[in-house]
């Protein structure tokens, strides 16, 4: 089966792009990993399946596959990949798209620049819906944030839990260039307090407009950059009276703008198509 994509970025967040549109796909987790795979495939921290959609006033379905082969719900980086492929490729030319994810409709949209904003949706906080089991904890009010303690390789974190489409579990560090992302983010990812495991955020914040960031993406491990990890801190940020809309948050890959006023979520950044190719996957 030989298979045609489109290699793009995001920040430094790199994807395999499919056409769904005008091709059947329909892939194993096993060719989804070698697709992902940086060594005996293309490469990618996703991979994103753009399909027709079957809802009125949506134009098209976004799906998201991890590096592991699992689906999962939202990508924010993959977004604005999403809408420059469709444009590039012919499949629409409006400049506004209204794209459903397993997480919910977005509407991602191309400016002048080139640069991408994205409508995300608003933030979910309660905790059964990130989802995060918060039975008996009690949690330490930082503004409107509530605050969870959980202990991660024999020290207490304090976490701010929050959805963005998915799970997000972000943490303020003082430097996070030598916070310790690789060990403690899969400790995070699968802690038993999070049944669909959780993508982890490190934070620093700069000062009232800027943080850098570090983020740990379940299935994946760390990225360049994290879309949704963006806003989910940003957001965090904003409640607990740390930060002020927008922000710009300073990834290893990038600048990506957040803005929240208390509604839905807006990201605006860079979608870079790299190469495109095609590649013999096994049935």
């Amino acid at each position: 089966m030989r298979l045609k994509f489109t290699k793009m970025q995001g920040a430094g967040n790199d994807f395999v792009v499919i056409d769904g549109v005008r091709q059947k796909i329909a892939l194993t987790p096993a060719q989804w990993r070698l697709l992902a795979d940086r060594h005996f495939g293309v490469g990618a921290d996703q991979m994103l399946l753009v399909e027709a959609s079957d809802r009125p006033g949506i134009d098209f379905r976004y799906r998201i596959f991890n590096a592991d082969g699992g689906e999962v719900e939202q990508c924010g980086n993959g977004a604005r990949c999403f809408v420059r492929f469709v444009r590039d490729q012919g499949l629409t030319d409006k400049r506004t798209i209204r794209v459903s994810t397993a997480g919910g409709v977005i509407e991602p949209t191309i400016g002048d620049d080139g640069r991408v904003s994205v409508d995300m949706g608003a933030p979910v906080f309660e905790p059964a819906r990130v989802p995060f089991d918060a039975l008996g904890l009690e949690p330490r009010i930082e503004g409107h944030q509530p605050m969870y303690a959980l202990e991660i390789d024999g020290a207490t974190r304090w976490f701010a839990m929050l959805s963005m489409g998915n799970p997000h579990a972000v943490q303020e560090v003082a430097d996070v260039r030598s916070a310790p992302v690789g060990r403690e983010g899969t400790l995070i990812e699968h802690h038993p307090r999070f049944p669909n495991r959780v993508n982890a955020g490190f934070m620093q914040v700069i000062d009232r407009g800027n943080i850098a960031l570090r983020v740990f993406e379940r299935g994946v491990g760390e990225t360049l950059a994290c879309g949704t990890g963006a806003c989910a801190a940003v957001v965090a940020g904003i409640r607990r009276g740390k930060l002020d809309s927008p922000t710009d948050v300073h990834t290893r890959g990038g600048i990506l703008t957040i803005s929240w006023e208390g509604a839905t979520v807006g990201m605006t950044g860079p979608a870079v198509p790299v190469f495109e190719g095609s590649i013999e996957l096994a049935e």
